[in-house]
């Protein structure tokens, strides 16, 4: 192997939300949103559905499902990203709990279920 080369270039750790490492307003409102459209692209490559049929189940136009897919999300909220899952037959749990102690603040995170 050759010899490993200086960059000069600065690593910093990542705070495990990208967005808030950009220094974005609302990092964790960007995150939720990021991880509701990845679990829409999942159902959609799942289900094999075309972005014409995709679109038909959830009530949206085509170019809509494109946006989606391709990360474009600035015209979604989190709520809307939602509704879209359950229209494609997806149920939504929201759970509230009191954080941990070690924590100085709470967080929202989104968990889907592993599929085989």
């Amino acid at each position: 192997m050759g010899k490993k080369r200086e960059t000069g270039l600065r690593v910093i750790a990542s705070s495990g939300n990208v967005f808030a490492d950009m220094g974005l307003a609302e990092p964790e409102e960007e995150l939720t949103k990021a991880q509701l459209a990845s679990h829409i692209r999942q159902v959609i490559k799942r289900q094999r559905l075309t972005q014409m049929a995709a679109a038909a189940l959830m009530g949206i136009d085509q170019p809509k499902v494109s946006a989606l897919i391709n990360g474009r999300l600035a015209n979604f909220s989190s709520e809307r990203l939602m509704r879209l899952l359950t229209a494609l037959g997806q149920d939504v749990d929201i759970t509230v709990r009191t954080k941990p102690r070690h924590r100085a603040r709470g967080r929202i995170r989104v968990v889907g279920e592993a599929h085989a």
